[in-house]
């Protein structure tokens, strides 16, 4: 049992030194399973008190306050599936004057595989072997304004010393900076970009980078010989649209599209953006993912369907498609054209994108 220090009285706690153990509280923290559970705390206290959590949705409580006495608090943690231990504080308070922290962690845990009914591994990824990327790779190579107005320069690999792109600790990561020339320099790269794939299960492990003016994104096109958008484009997941910023929502807002036409002046496209629950630039890997037949393209993040793009009367979703991971700067999907409006990327800085794994099925 652990005293929670403070000061109180008669079933408040007020200004009284002398008490001195408002609050005790067994067992002395809690740790979880990462497989989640449920736990109780034992309260023994002599005055009123409330619990508060520090704003974590992965645990719940079911109470947030008591009197003087004994009582119980359920606490129940959710499963980690994050391959990092997990901690959050909560807080006693009493009164005026009195507080006391108390903590809770879980244990780390595994990514799950999900592989969806009817599907085998056709290719994948993980990034585990060297520090450059492999020979299925291919890196674009454009100056700042190639498309859409965008203030970064594509290279392949290498600026000045340093990497757009590196293998480092089983990850892909997109390193976006300025050089000492001034200049933006970031990554785009393409998989199997003379064969690609037709049809499928397309997944990648991601974790995004903050900051206004970046826009990351994960896609696919056509690999059938066409100029765009003839050669048709499936943009699976985009962030830092314009709109998002503008309403504080960048870190929820997530866009969706499919582009197609004969030529870029008869251009279509289809587009969906949404808020999800929770931010995806919260520090964590988040799935993203494509489930692509005949008939449907289904975006799923984290498991949970986002939008469905019906292609059943559409002819250019029937071709081989290859796989695009970018980090782009600016430009008309951000609504930033001058350098110096980046709050994401000042002098002396870089931003990154972090690929875990890509898998095909």
């Amino acid at each position: 049992m652990i005293p929670l220090m403070g000061c109180g009285s008669d079933g408040q706690a007020a200004n009284n030194p002398l008490v001195d153990n408002i609050i005790e509280v067994s067992p002395a923290d809690l740790q979880f399973a990462a497989a989640g559970e449920e736990k109780t705390i034992r309260i023994k206290a002599a005055a009123a008190w409330a619990l508060k959590d520090d704003g974590q949705t992965w645990y719940s409580l079911s109470a947030n306050s008591g009197y003087v006495g004994e009582s119980v608090v359920k606490i129940t943690a959710l499963k980690n599936s994050e391959e990092k231990e997990r901690s959050a504080i909560l807080s006693f308070t009493s009164g005026t004057n009195y507080k006391q922290e108390y903590l809770l962690k879980q244990s780390k845990g595994a990514i799950e595989n999900y592989v969806p009914e009817g599907y085998s591994l056709v290719w994948q990824d993980e990034f585990n072997e060297g520090t450059t990327l492999g020979d299925d790779w291919t890196h674009e190579v454009q100056k700042s304004g190639w498309v859409n107005n965008e203030l970064q320069n594509y290279v392949n690999g290498e600026v000045y010393g340093k990497r757009v792109t590196e293998l480092a600790d089983g990850k892909l990561n997109i390193n976006c900076f300025k050089g000492s020339d001034g200049k933006i320099y970031s990554g785009r790269v393409y998989a199997k970009v003379n064969t690609g794939w037709k049809y499928g299960y397309f997944e990648a492990r991601i974790l995004l980078p903050k900051g206004k003016g970046t826009w990351p994104a994960f896609w696919m096109m056509g690999d059938n010989d066409k100029q765009w958008p003839a050669c048709g484009e499936i943009d699976i997941m985009e962030m830092g649209e314009q709109s998002g910023m503008a309403a504080g929502d960048s870190e929820k807002q997530v866009n969706t599209a499919i582009h197609y036409g004969p030529s870029a002046a008869a251009h279509e496209q289809q587009y969906y953006k949404a808020n999800v629950a929770n931010s995806l630039q919260d520090g964590n890997y988040h799935t993203y993912s494509l489930d692509w037949d005949e008939n449907n393209l289904t975006i799923s993040i984290d498991n949970v369907k986002f939008h469905t793009f019906d292609i059943s009367s559409n002819t250019y979703f029937h071709d081989n498609f290859y796989i695009l991971f970018n980090l782009a700067v600016g430009g008309a999907f951000t609504g930033i054209t001058d350098i110096n409006k980046l709050t994401g990327l000042k002098d002396g800085q870089k931003v990154n994108m972090y690929i875990d794994w890509v898998k095909i099925l």
